[in-house]
């Protein structure tokens, strides 16, 4: 077995340790002996950015925030699948991720925060939120899934207050989407009860169709 090197480690603000680790040309980032992310396993939150892109279609200057930049797989997904007059803004908490995409994770985020149609939020997603004109898509790809499981200030993303703020960031006709490593069905009746069109879909954490299921939330506000 490729034994493991540790790349880089940092504390997530609010939260535990966060370990950059790279086994051959493999990366991960770990809490403690908890794998966060894996860069094996790409396809749920490349999905998250697909499905969004599809169900927004066509709108001119499409402006989209990415909660969470992690190894970078979902905003490589909108660069490729929203159109090129779109605006991508993306929160990321953690100083230290958006340094290792631009150092040792290189070769895994190769130019994307170069592209000019990116902006990077080094903050909490939450005042990203509320901080700007509205948004045409919200991605959330933020802890564990709406548990706050590594940090649990991000519960208030997912609770009644949060997703109020969340859809009214959202233009008419937009749509929240979030990722989770699990389904959660007190969530999902919290998401309908905002008012918005929820659709949930499962999807495989490997583009291959193996690995873990994982869950993805669309909520579309009504209008336009």
């Amino acid at each position: 077995m490729i034994p493991g090197q540790k790349l880089g480690e940092t504390t997530m603000p609010g939260g535990g340790p966060m370990t950059l680790m790279q086994r051959g040309t493999e990366f991960s980032v770990m809490s403690g002996t908890i794998t966060l992310m894996n860069s094996r396993m790409s396809n749920s939150e490349e999905q998250l950015a697909t499905i969004s892109a599809s169900r927004l279609g066509s709108r001119p200057g499409a402006r989209i925030l990415i909660g969470g930049l992690g190894l970078g797989f979902t905003l490589r997904a909108a660069l490729k699948c929203f159109a090129a007059d779109s605006e991508i803004t993306v929160a990321e908490l953690v100083p230290e991720i958006v340094e290792w995409a631009r150092g040792p994770l290189q070769p895994l985020h190769g130019d994307s925060l170069d592209d000019p149609r990116v902006r990077i939020h080094l903050g909490d997603v939450s005042t990203a939120i509320t901080a700007a004109k509205p948004f045409d898509a919200i991605l959330l790809d933020v802890d564990n899934g709406p548990d706050g499981l590594f940090r649990p200030a991000n519960d208030r993303l997912y609770n009644a207050a949060g997703l109020a703020a969340a859809k009214a960031a959202v233009t008419p006709g937009g749509h929240l989407a979030i990722w989770s490593s699990h389904p959660d069905e007190r969530f999902t009746r919290r998401l309908r009860q905002t008012g918005m069109q929820v659709d949930q879909v499962t999807v495989r954490a490997r583009s291959n169709g193996k690995g873990d299921r994982h869950t993805l939330w669309f909520a579309t506000k009504p209008g336009h």
